[in-house]
């Protein structure tokens, strides 16, 4: 008995012990892993944007600490920096205004094209699908899902990379190919080859995406005007596929459905036009130029720009350059609630192009032609966005003007938009939802797109400049991740419209659909609430804030400097007069 009771009461404790360490030390190895990871995340974010910012002092010609005070800058080996000279001419903040209009209207036609793309087939797809025999409900989405599907890759790479190699020719050799993979498109012969086709597109489609959003930093230093660019430049990326169905839902049911590709075609080839004389807008790209115009006029000077002294290797465009909107996603709470959000309203909008047919041909029995004309209201409410945009812009310069505490606030700047376009896109939901009935006219559900786009357009135009704003120079990342994480719901939220809509019926999937918004939209809420203590605690907005107040700073003293030396020559000039 009572060896029995030794062997019974021995053992357990024992190996409770055991099972307590082991656990105890693979969550401090967890633990350890995680600090390490976010350690050398931060480490890689610090270097990336102190690199950055000396170039940008190097680049203006601003003295930095370990800078001889001399005219031009010495670098190693007895290389001189070249830099920008006051008011330059070449200096993109420089530009005239019509080349800036010019750049802006360019970079808008290549967003049309490109948004335009992903919703091309949309009411051609019932057509492909005859034509090839497809008949699952599931496939005939695809299309759509992988064109949104080289929208998730491309920003990644397009968007760091032209702050890496410039906008201009990553600009034209991304369209160039989109083209030709659009011209695909209209001659595949089967419908696996469509899709791959349609991946390729969607890839290089993207890059304006990801890129304009930089070249708009590029030429316009103030908040206010880029701001109102940005505005134009939303409103773009709205009418692209709300033309799109009109397109492929007129051709489809009269020249035939390859005719919707060749269209798209016929405009990719006029914008081109205008996209062959867009210029450079990335300074330390004009100035490397520059100094290479420089030392092939005079071979034995060694004149650089900051960026070609810059160490460039394969290391550091990966763990530095590629890997910055990754990190952004992950480390920067302002980024992954803004993607959150933002990726859900998008992928709403790319669900309508299911929603939509079922609604309008089901219900009220519409033409494929006609139903596309139903998503004009949308374009009309994003439209409307614009003067309420504009409105709210003169609001806060007037503030401002006045010395107001609340306008001093980064956030009230533009976040206070998306807390009006939040709202208006739940009601928007709710109304198309409870109104498509077949004793309802179409008119009263087609209606409830006219609040649908503008709170769409104020969603994204309030949160997009927010995140520029807040990452300036790496404004192109900062909207790459938020374009590559909302193209990853558009691709998987749409596969679940049709068997949604069915499950739920046209009024649940739209109430679903609007009560998840109700969730998201208390985020511009709190960004006016503790925004600012967030970015307290970001350690990118962190470093970024301290090199910029560094670099304006350094700035500030060296025009003082001109200014004394400039006063300091009109007194000797006065006494030798004398």
């Amino acid at each position: 008995m009572s060896n029995s009771n030794v062997t019974q009461t021995g053992p357990p404790p024992q190996l409770h012990r055991e099972s307590t360490n082991v656990s105890s030390r693979t969550n401090r190895i967890h633990e350890i892993g995680l600090s390490h990871f976010a350690e050398l995340v931060q480490s890689i974010s610090t270097r990336d944007a102190e690199a950055r910012y000396k170039a940008e002092e190097a680049d203006n010609r601003i003295a930095t600490d370990d800078t001889p005070d001399s005219s031009q800058f010495q670098g190693n080996g007895g290389k001189t920096i070249i830099s920008w000279e006051p008011n330059d001419k070449e200096n993109p903040y420089n530009w005239p205004k019509w080349r800036k209009n010019l750049i802006v209207v360019t970079t808008m036609m290549t967003v049309i094209n490109s948004t335009m793309g992903s919703a091309l087939p949309s009411m051609a797809i019932p057509y492909m699908a005859k034509e090839w025999g497809v008949t699952s409900r599931l496939q005939m989405v695809l299309p759509i899902s992988t064109y949104l599907m080289g929208y998730v890759f491309g920003p990644m790479v397009w968007g760091p990379l032209s702050e890496h190699i410039g906008r201009r020719n990553l600009s034209i050799g991304s369209f160039i190919m989109f083209m030709i993979w659009t011209m695909a498109c209209a001659l595949a012969p089967n419908w696996p080859a469509m899709l791959v086709f349609r991946f390729f597109v969607g890839t290089f489609a993207s890059a304006p995406i990801a890129v304009v959003t930089g070249q708009l930093a590029d030429i316009f230093n103030s908040p206010v005007t880029r701001g109102r660019a940005m505005a134009w430049f939303m409103v773009t990326t709205v009418f692209g596929p709300l033309l799109a169905p009109i397109i492929s839902g007129f051709c489809s049911t009269s020249i035939g459905w390859r005719w919707t590709f060749w269209i798209g075609l016929m405009f990719a080839g006029l914008t081109l036009v205008f996209a062959l004389f867009l210029p450079e807008t990335y300074a330390p790209v004009l100035l490397t130029r520059r100094a290479a115009k420089i030392r092939k006029a005079d071979p034995n000077s060694q004149v650089y720009s900051a960026t070609e002294i810059e160490p460039h290797d394969f290391t550091q465009l990966v763990t530095r350059v590629l890997t910055r909107p990754i990190r952004m996603i992950l480390t920067e709470l302002i980024v992954t609630a803004t993607c959150l959000y933002l990726s859900l309203v998008y992928a709403i909008f790319y669900m309508s192009f299911q929603a939509f047919p079922i609604i309008f041909q089901n219900v009220y029995h519409l033409s494929p032609g006609v139903t596309g004309l139903c998503y004009l209201p949308i374009g009309i409410g994003a439209i409307l966005a614009l003067p309420i945009f504009f409105s709210y812009d003169r609001v806060l310069l007037d503030a401002q003007a006045r010395g107001a505490t609340w306008a001093k606030q980064e956030e009230f700047r533009r976040v206070p938009l998306a807390t009006l376009g939040g709202p208006l896109f739940v009601i928007s939901l709710f109304w198309l939802g409870w109104s498509a009935r077949s004793d309802v006219s179409f008119v009263v559900p087609m209606l409830a797109g006219i609040p649908f786009g503008g709170g769409f357009m104020l969603i994204f135009m309030a949160l997009l400049n927010y995140i520029t704003d807040a990452y300036e120079i790496f404004a192109a990342s900062a909207n790459a991740a938020a374009s590559s994480c909302r193209s990853v719901f558009a691709v998987v939220l749409p596969l679940a419209t049709t068997p949604m809509f069915a499950r739920l019926g046209i009024s649940g999937a739209c109430s679903l659909l609007g009560g998840l918004s109700l969730v998201m939209c208390v985020i511009p809420f709190i960004f006016i609430w503790k925004g600012e203590e967030i970015r307290a605690r970001s350690k990118f907005c962190i470093a970024l804030k301290e090199r910029k107040e560094e670099m304006e700073r350094r700035n500030e003293e060296q025009q003082r400097r001109i200014a004394r030396a400039a006063a300091s020559n009109g007194a000797m000039s006065d006494k030798e007069t004398v």
